[in-house]
């Protein structure tokens, strides 16, 4: 009998399709006219001085008083994604699908790899489709807390792989799972990846765990203060969308985390008829 094949790229397809799916997208912006490009991201990036100006647009207003005396071409482009005002409820979830250039696409897509695939096999699909579209929602939820009079558009995947990184600490570092004696996954069956979740008081008590909390805050750190780390000088990084998206992961995973299989020999018996 020959022996079976490996798969070289061992990644769930719904992973692969989303990462197609970045592509695609970032494509087509560059494809396009800058006009075009600034209208796609007036309409489906999240803008947290929008949903502010339903509300009280005097926040708003003061904001832009304020950069009309110190930067008119920043003054501009705050009135242009200002637009009417009116808030556009899809944009906390449809602005995980843009970014800011190829290095933000790919660094986003491979980390979406790397972390989304441990997510997407204990999930699968359905549930893990459903757990990106939280945690970019708690992103742009997070960064609208905290920039409540901004108007610059937040784009990018990134609060999705925060969320899946956080997800990975809840089941990926225990004895036996694919993260459990050092950090690199190790080709193991899938029922690593169903292993029982450790409980969040404790993950402070897992080494391995703390040590990858320790390292995610330290990058985001990084990547706020030095966005150039991420391949966008001159850009800020939404690095509260991070962490709204990495707690979402973290404190949401078990309403996202299916029950285990129920053993046969575990099964109450049944009573013939």
């Amino acid at each position: 009998m020959p022996a079976a094949r490996e798969r070289i790229f061992n990644v769930p397809g719904v992973v692969l399709g989303l990462v197609a799916i970045l592509v695609i997208i970032q494509a087509i912006c560059d494809l396009v006219s800058p006009l075009a490009h600034f209208k796609t991201l007036a309409l489906f990036a999240f803008v947290p001085g929008r949903f502010t100006f339903a509300f009280n647009p005097d926040l708003v207003t003061a904001a832009l008083n304020a950069t009309a005396g110190t930067d008119e071409d920043a003054s501009q482009l705050a009135v242009f994604f200002l637009g009417d005002g009116r808030p556009l409820w899809w944009t906390p979830l449809t602005y995980a699908f843009l970014h800011g250039g190829w290095a933000h696409v790919g660094m986003n897509s491979l980390w979406l790899v790397a972390f989304g695939s441990a997510v997407a096999r204990r999930f699968g699909n359905g549930r893990f489709l459903m757990f990106c579209a939280v945690c970019a929602v708690a992103g742009a939820l997070t960064q609208f807390l905290t920039h409540m009079a901004d108007l610059q558009p937040v784009v990018g995947a990134s609060a999705v792989v925060s969320g899946a990184m956080a997800a990975v600490v809840r089941f990926a570092f225990q004895p036996g799972a694919p993260l459990g004696s050092a950090f690199s996954f190790v080709e193991r069956g899938d029922h690593t990846y169903r292993l029982p979740a450790l409980p969040l008081r404790e993950i402070f008590s897992n080494r391995n765990a703390v040590i990858f909390l320790i390292l995610w805050f330290f990058a985001n750190f990084l990547s706020g203060v030095f966005p150039q780390t991420m391949g966008m000088p001159g850009a800020s990084i939404a690095w509260e969308a991070h962490i709204g998206g990495f707690l979402a992961g973290l404190l949401g995973f078990r309403w996202f985390d299916p029950p285990p299989p129920i053993a046969r020999d575990k099964l109450p018996p049944v009573s013939p008829l």
